[in-house]
């Protein structure tokens, strides 16, 4: 992209005209829905977290004339019921209860073959589901690369950025400070992901609470290259903030639940799969690096570092080439 480029921005907004609710099994029911061309090309939005639900907002990453868009709330947030915020089962609420959440999904849609699109945990679940299912997918965009290793993990929520974004740092560390003390909390060795499990958990609505909106309040402070303005707050805000953290930090303490199945193990079921990556070169969420490796594994794919974006989607250098990307995969 050269300076010149005139970066596009989203598609107009669009409303579904098809929405419902899927049976998932483990008492779930997952919000769906369809905008677009009911005729198009099918395209699946994988959101990120996990927890994080979906928006009208991921409508607009692709042609409304060409595409069938299918969003989906992921097990416990978003529309899909039970929510975590009122007590949901996250024993039933594992990466391989989402990928085959995906696949029920697109078997009571009538899709054959679908696109695949994911950012941040979204690209995680979307290639697990690949790789589950590539039989299914015509190819994959993905966008801020994240794979879940404990490395990954340990870089954001153990103290790696924190050498970028020490005052946000400090909003992260105040709950477990006032729970466990400080010198606890600054001892070498101190696993922050496990003790904000046990505050997420506490029993404590008020702890829970402001548990979940310091972790929260972390993620969305350091998502992208310019501040932006802070989030709203309300019941609406602590029900999003209490879904994101428990989830997010259910799967982090479990590491993500692929056991031997790591991502970059099983590239080779995926291939032959188009692929296009879109990574924000100063994404401190999810460092550059992870989509490096994955390209590396990936002979096929098309990576595209964006020199001045970091972790969000909405960044404008990351926004226009994601739309380049599902502009060409149009049949």
């Amino acid at each position: 992209m050269t300076p010149q480029t005139t970066l596009r921005t989203p598609y107009p907004r669009i409303a579904p005209y098809e929405t419902g609710m899927l049976d998932a099994g483990d008492g779930q029911r997952l919000y769906w829905e369809c905008s677009g061309n009911p005729d198009g090309a099918p395209v699946l939005f994988v959101h990120g977290g996990p927890g994080g639900g979906t928006t009208p907002e991921h409508r607009r990453m692709f042609d409304p004339e060409s595409y069938r868009i299918i969003l989906v709330d992921q097990r416990g947030c978003g529309r899909s019921t039970p929510h975590v915020a009122d007590g949901a089962d996250l024993a039933v609420n594992t990466t391989w209860h989402l990928t085959a959440d995906l696949e029920r999904l697109r078997e009571s849609l009538g899709i054959d073959r679908w696109l695949v699109f994911g950012g941040s945990w979204g690209t995680t679940l979307a290639l697990a589901y690949a790789q589950q299912h590539p039989d299914r997918v015509r190819g994959l965009v993905l966008r801020g690369i994240f794979l879940c290793r404990p490395s990954e993990i340990d870089w954001f929520y153990r103290g790696g950025a924190a050498h970028l974004f020490p005052d946000a740092w400090e909003g992260y560390l105040a709950p477990l400070v006032a729970a466990e003390g400080a010198e606890t909390v600054h001892r070498d060795g101190f696993d922050h992901v496990a003790a904000y499990h046990r505050l997420l958990h506490c029993g404590d609505p008020a702890v829970e609470i402001a548990a979940a909106r310091a972790w929260t309040t972390w993620e969305t402070t350091t998502s992208t290259l310019l501040p932006r303005p802070p989030a709203a707050d309300g019941d609406e805000a602590d029900r999003f903030a209490l879904a994101f953290a428990r989830i997010e930090n259910h799967y982090f303490v479990n590491d993500a639940f692929l056991g031997g199945r790591a991502i970059l193990d099983r590239m080779d079921r995926v291939a032959q799969l188009p692929a296009v990556i879109v990574h924000g070169r100063y994404d401190v969420v999810c460092p550059v690096t992870s989509a490096w490796e994955l390209h590396a594994a990936w002979p096929g794919s098309e990576l595209h570092i964006v020199a001045d974006a970091g972790h969000a989607m909405a960044e404008p250098g990351t926004t226009h080439h994601l739309l380049e990307a599902t502009d060409r995969f149009r049949p």
